[in-house]
């Protein structure tokens, strides 16, 4: 591709930081969006809260994602916490949206994030792309969260709304905090372990968000998941060949929904999500089973 210039909200996080990192490798001119003065050529004040962003800075852009939210698994779930969440992510999102939509040269594409929460749970049912939302906050939010966008669709911008699941990485988010203890020795599985997880390895959700900002026939939701799903049970034994741990220490369901509140319901919950879209495509999986992702991690 001819190098491009592209606005990244979220780029400190685990996704934002390694997608900066692979777009500047290969050229591309990134321009971060940053909740604080900005402090150099390649930044960009906004204030998701308060609905304000700089929409002149973004003249000119070819695309922009937006990653930026509060962290889902980042703490207990409060009533305030919830609400930290949900603002976090659609405040920010129709901040972003109606300021591209006003543009005089807005870019090609606008990748928003969003999350495989939007089908709730699934059990052992396969879901894509053209299943409806499921039930409780995580959907709610989510589609909350897509709807928001609607002043970039409304503008004509080509919007993809990148549905990612449980990323690989052996630092940072949700599965980074298992790294540990199964290095300790004390890892194991959650609840009765018979619950779906839908991963993506680090390297292939920054490879997809390349993708979605490349292939012109993409809009709308697309889940980026790995092509094989599995459930607790079988990342736990993953994790345990992976990193030459013993498994022995299962966490009962009850300890969960103590420790962790609502968000227990989530860890315990089965989600069974493929990657419909994004394979018919043409994307390629660089590590697609569970253990190439963890092998990857490490």
């Amino acid at each position: 591709m001819e190098p491009m210039r592209i606005a990244v909200t979220g780029s400190t996080g685990l996704i934002g930081t390694a997608l900066v990192r692979s777009l500047r490798a290969d050229g591309h001119e990134v321009t971060r969006l940053v909740r604080r003065s900005a402090r150099a050529a390649d930044e960009i004040t906004w204030d998701p809260e308060r609905q304000h962003v700089d929409a002149r800075a973004l003249n000119g852009t070819d695309a922009v994602v937006h990653l930026a939210g509060a962290g889902i698994a980042g703490r207990r779930w409060s009533e305030a916490y919830k609400k930290e969440i949900r603002d976090s992510r659609v405040l920010g999102t129709a901040t972003l949206a109606e300021a591209v939509a006003s543009l005089d040269d807005p870019p090609r594409v606008l990748v928003s994030g969003s999350a495989i929460g939007f089908y709730g749970y699934t059990g052992d049912r396969q879901v894509d792309e053209s299943t409806p939302p499921g039930d409780g906050f995580l959907p709610a939010l989510c589609v909350e969260w897509e709807e928001a966008a609607l002043a970039a669709e409304e503008a004509g911008v080509r919007t993809v709304f990148a549905r990612t699941g449980l990323v690989v990485a052996a630092k940072g988010g949700a599965w980074g905090r298992l790294f540990p203890l199964f290095r300790a020795g004390v890892g194991g599985r959650l609840g009765d372990g018979h619950q779906y997880w839908s991963f993506i390895a680090l390297h292939d959700e920054v490879a997809a968000l390349r993708h979605l900002i490349d292939t012109d026939t993409l809009e709308g939701p697309v889940n980026l998941t790995a092509p094989h799903p599995v459930t607790n049970r079988e990342v736990t034994a993953a994790m345990s060949r992976v990193l030459h741990r013993p498994a022995l220490f299962p966490v009962p369901a009850a300890a969960l929904r103590v420790a962790l509140g609502d968000l227990a319901e989530d860890v315990l919950g089965s989600q069974r999500v493929l990657p419909t879209r994004l394979l018919e495509s043409g994307f390629t999986f660089a590590f697609p089973t569970v253990e190439e992702a963890v092998r990857a991690a490490v």
